[in-house]
């Protein structure tokens, strides 16, 4: 090797030795719970949160826009959103009442569940062991133990305190339901699919946990004209 090529190669020696070393991370994917686990860790925060209140915005969408008109449902219908507050109890009690832009109350105090719309003057009258699996956010307020037996649940990512439940039951009125704690343990979100390809968000705020809750609230009495309506 001549002299020339001896510094070429030299400085190229160099040049890669003092080259700064690039090391390159791949993220690992989210491992997810088994059915047990995923089971055992939606009990421990549920069963964590004997009360609590917050307010919610409830809003619906459709996944299949050409679908949506043989449902008699409006793109200003779907995008509307829902405000009111919620109250639960565990076990059993459950108060959700909306109060924008219509007005509307669902109320349990563990065996019976009404649902009042003040617009109409009506309420119906519903079997709470009936509408457990059909009515998700009921589950924040049931019995663990029922709950389990209606849901199988997954948890995606063991690190992350978010769950989604598909119901056993062929007649339920949606498909998945997925709940996401936030830092202080209580549900800050919860997202509703059903058949229908529509996707119910519904987002809580200004949560206020285990504190107490007047045994009034879970009490409804039918104002007096009230229809009421057996189901």
């Amino acid at each position: 090797m001549n002299f020339m090529k001896k510094i070429a190669y030299a400085t190229t020696l160099s040049a890669i030795t003092l080259a700064p070393v690039v090391s390159i991370q791949v993220s690992a994917a989210p491992v997810a719970a088994s059915a047990q686990q995923a089971t055992t860790s939606l009990v421990q925060q549920l069963s964590s949160l004997q009360r609590f209140t917050a307010d919610f915005e409830q809003t619906t969408k459709v996944s299949n826009n050409k679908a949506a008109p043989k449902r008699g449902l409006t793109a200003q219908h779907m995008n509307q959103t829902f405000k009111g507050v919620m109250k639960v109890e565990r076990p059993g009690k459950f108060y959700w009442e909306i109060t924008s832009p219509a007005k509307q109350t669902i109320v349990t105090s563990g065996k019976t569940v009404w649902i009042y719309d003040p617009d109409l003057q009506q309420a119906i009258r519903q079997n709470l062991d009936d509408q457990v699996a059909n009515t998700p956010a009921l589950l924040l307020s049931g019995n663990t133990n029922q709950i389990m037996q209606s849901y199988r649940v997954t948890q995606p990512d063991r690190t992350k305190l978010y769950y989604t439940l598909y119901p056993k039951q062929d007649d339920s009125t949606f498909q998945s339901l997925t709940i996401s704690f936030g830092a202080n343990r209580a549900p800050n979100l919860m997202i509703l699919q059903d058949s229908l390809g529509q996707t119910t968000y519904v987002r809580f705020s200004n949560v206020k946990v285990n504190q107490a809750i007047p045994a009034s609230v879970f009490n409804f009495e039918p104002p007096k004209g009230t229809d009421i309506i057996d189901q």
